[in-house]
């Protein structure tokens, strides 16, 4: 009781303290929705998947311009308790990389920039990478380059617009002196995601930069940026046609620097609507430093509506030679072109089955083309597996099995005549067989992107977890982390009473159960009733009995016998599918939280609905509607009375909770958010007593009184999102699953 009184006396508290909202939109005194808060249905997620952008945005309003970094400055002047977080890992695994550089003045020494985990360096040849990026900044990565004196630039802002995680906006261009040592602000802080930079080899100080704009809102610094004085000053010398339209891609002809080429692309994302075309969208060039530039035709497609993302690549050898590849809105491919006179026609060459099917239905997610700077006819093309071409574009092969898949970034080292290094969404590679194979991975890459975690109270050392485009990967059964289901990586789970029985899924509820901790995996997805499923699927054992598990499709699915056999508990807790007829599996259940009492299980998903059920789905109640994406439900397994709701959504200005609390049952809630900074929360754990700990865009944050005050938990963590957290009240830890630098540990009370 005492207990109770404690934590009312706080939600009270809160309340009179101003910017919390008690919501009972079922019960008494509820108000009525207001027109400009009715949520519009949304596209379902994409593949890969787009759920990450999806759950981050509220009623059909986009991100703000400069959200993440407002609150990464607010969240850092918190106060941080607790001790220092440890790396756990993997180092061995890597994580999508979205661009590479070359040391002029340094051998062996690249860079790599992490696509939501910082720059990243390697001085022996690509084996081992180390951070050359401050803990403390944005971890977000579109660009790294070199100048010829040495100087190396970050472009923060990742311009891939979706696959599965988010494309988090960076805060401009940087500069190092000292190999990534210590950085400096280069401004064009409103560039949202940088594209590339490209310095002039004759002239350190002339620098161009591709400037894509934000994904979410028009306008702020988008197109191609000049500046003469070293990045003191800039100009933008070419602008989209409209306030979507920003810059991928910029070359400086390495005959004439005075020739120029660039890439623009029309490109949106709002809940309801995905644009990756448009009429903005093609190949231009300046034969004048950049005063004045010129949409190329001469054989391209005519700009449209369709023209989405294309992708650049310029011989060194024969500077004539280009070509490009055009992906569509109406499909993934427009075919593939190659010019022989600096762009002035354009062939289109055969679409031949690997170059085709190499882009799938995602080729937004590439838009890369490299050029052998030897062979003109010698080209590789970014795409689901790497495509290589030796007679100009007329034939390819494809690579698929000896690296991982989906590509970024290329690279030749000139002080080897056949080195390459090639950056996907596994990590890092160097071949010395000029990209045609003998491709050897990094051994050190510790940026792996983690959507979920598992622990167990009976071995600390046994974690394993879901990841981007890396499987589900585990701690044991090996000398290092290694996969033990494919797929991108989701949900996980160990049997708290016996942790050989282990689960896992990939994309859209394909899970698995296993009872020799992973070597064998059985497959009981198709076992529930589900008529659509989200990119996360949540399966969640209750609290009293982990036999007993629920399986969050549309409708809620029960198993009493660790997941051999399903039932359904509950019809269509959502609104139902979203309008896209491609992808139509938004209208699900996000999360599951089954209280102790064998009875209660609260649900909520992705249309911003909570419910509750308190005789195992005899019955349902709506308790909370017209929310933003609902990224947990968390209830007290002591007191099915005591729930937690968090909600992913970025409003700027806007009293919209992000943390509630009830004490009734979801009855009414109550805003708990305080003093945390206004980003996204990803997960809620309960600690000892009133203890609540949560996982957020940036970073893990602890209230010791049950919300209101919120601190920043620990040292060490980078600021990087946590998508998931896991409470071990046995070994007094926390467990934390980063998007970008895996996974870290902390010592708690």
């Amino acid at each position: 009781m005492a207990r109770r009184r404690t934590l009312s006396l706080i939600l009270a508290t809160t309340l009179l303290t101003g910017g919390t909202v008690a919501l009972s939109p079922t019960g008494a005194g509820a108000s009525p929705p207001r027109p400009e808060d009715e949520y519009r249905p949304v596209r379902g997620p994409s593949a890969p998947a787009e759920y990450r952008y999806l759950q981050k945005t509220v009623r059909g309003e986009a991100l703000p311009r400069h959200a993440y970094d407002t609150a990464a400055k607010a969240g850092a002047r918190l106060p941080a308790v607790g001790g220092r977080w440890t790396s756990v890992g993997p180092t061995n695994i890597g994580g999508r990389i979205t661009s590479l550089a070359l040391d002029p003045h340094r051998p062996d020494t690249v860079y790599a920039a992490a696509a939501s985990g910082g720059i990243w360096v390697s001085r022996d040849a690509g084996n081992r990478f180390e951070p050359a990026w401050p803990d403390g900044w944005t971890q977000a990565m579109g660009a790294v380059a070199t100048g010829p004196d040495g100087t190396l630039y970050a472009g923060t802002g990742e311009v891939n617009p979706g696959g599965g995680s988010i494309t988090y906006e960076g805060t401009g261009l940087y500069a190092s002196r000292d190999g990534g040592r210590t950085w400096r602000s280069l401004g064009l802080r409103d560039s949202g995601a940088i594209g590339a930079i490209t310095v002039d080899p004759a002239d350190p100080k002339r620098i161009f930069v591709a400037a894509a704009g934000s994904l979410y809102n028009g306008g702020g610094e988008r197109g191609v940026y000049r500046s003469t004085d070293g990045g003191a000053t800039w100009q933008r010398v070419l602008t989209g046609t409209n306030e979507f339209t920003g810059a991928t891609e910029v070359l400086i002809d390495p005959r004439d620097a005075d020739r120029l080429y660039a890439v623009l692309w029309d490109h949106r994302r709002t809940p309801d609507l995905r644009t990756y075309g448009g009429v903005g969208s093609g190949i231009y060039r300046s034969t004048d430093g950049g005063a004045t530039w010129a949409r190329l035709a001469g054989g391209l497609p005519a700009a449209g509506p369709e023209v989405g993302r294309i992708g650049l690549g310029q011989s060194a050898s024969d500077p004539d030679r280009l070509y490009a590849i055009v992906n569509s809105t109406a499909g993934p491919f427009a075919g593939f072109y190659g010019s022989g006179d600096g762009g002035d026609t354009w062939a289109r060459l055969p679409d031949t089955p690997e170059l085709t099917t190499s882009q799938s239905t995602f080729g937004w997610w590439f838009g890369k083309v490299w050029v052998d700077p030897d062979e003109p006819q010698h080209v590789h093309v970014a795409g689901v597996p790497l495509l290589t071409t030796k007679d100009g574009g007329r034939t390819w092969t494809a690579d698929s099995s000896s690296i991982h898949v989906d590509h970024h970034a290329m690279v030749w080292d000139r002080r080897y005549p056949q080195r390459v290094y090639l950056g996907n969404d596994g990590g890092t590679y160097r071949s010395d067989a000029d990209g045609d194979g003998g491709w050897v991975k990094a051994t050190h890459e510790p940026y792996t992107q983690f959507y979920s975690v598992a622990i167990t109270p009976q071995d600390v050392s046994r974690i394993s977890g879901g990841t981007q485009d890396n499987g589900s990967l585990r701690s044991w059964g090996g000398p290092a982390f290694n996969e033990y289901l494919g797929g991108d990586g989701e949900e996980n789970l160990i049997d708290p009473t016996d942790k050989e029985n282990v689960y896992a899924c990939y994309q859209y509820g394909n899970c698995f159960f296993s009872t020799d901790g992973g070597e064998t995996m059985t497959y009981f997805g198709n076992r529930v009733t589900a008529a659509r499923r989200n990119w996360f699927t949540p399966v969640v054992f209750d609290p009293r009995d982990p036999a007993v598990m629920y399986y969050g499709a549309n409708v809620l699915n029960r198993s009493t016998d660790g997941g051999r056999t399903w039932t359904a508990i509950s019809g269509d807790l959502t609104g139902g599918p979203g309008r896209d007829p491609i992808y139509t599996n938004y209208g699900t259940i996000t999360t599951v939280a089954p209280a102790g009492d064998g009875r209660t299980v609260y649900v909520g998903t992705d249309d911003g609905r909570v419910w509750v059920t308190r005789d195992l789905g005899g019955s349902w109640q709506l308790l909370l509607s017209g929310q933003p994406w609902v990224t947990r439900v968390v209830v007290d397994p002591g007191r099915a009375d005591r729930v937690y709701v968090t909600l992913s959504a970025y409003r700027s200005g806007s009293p919209q909770p992000y943390v509630l609390g009830s004490l009734d049952g979801g009855r009414h809630f109550h805003d708990l958010s305080g003093t945390l900074p206004k980003a996204p929360v990803n997960d809620l754990a309960i600690g000892k007593g009133l203890t609540l700990y949560v996982g957020t865009d940036q970073g893990v944050f602890v209230s010791p009184t049950g919300g209101g005050v919120w601190l920043r938990q620990g040292r060490g963590l980078p600021l990087v999102p946590v998508d998931d957290i896991e409470y071990d009240g046995t070994n007094h830890r926390l467990v934390a699953g980063t998007f970008g630098r895996g996974i870290y540990a902390v010592q708690v009370p």
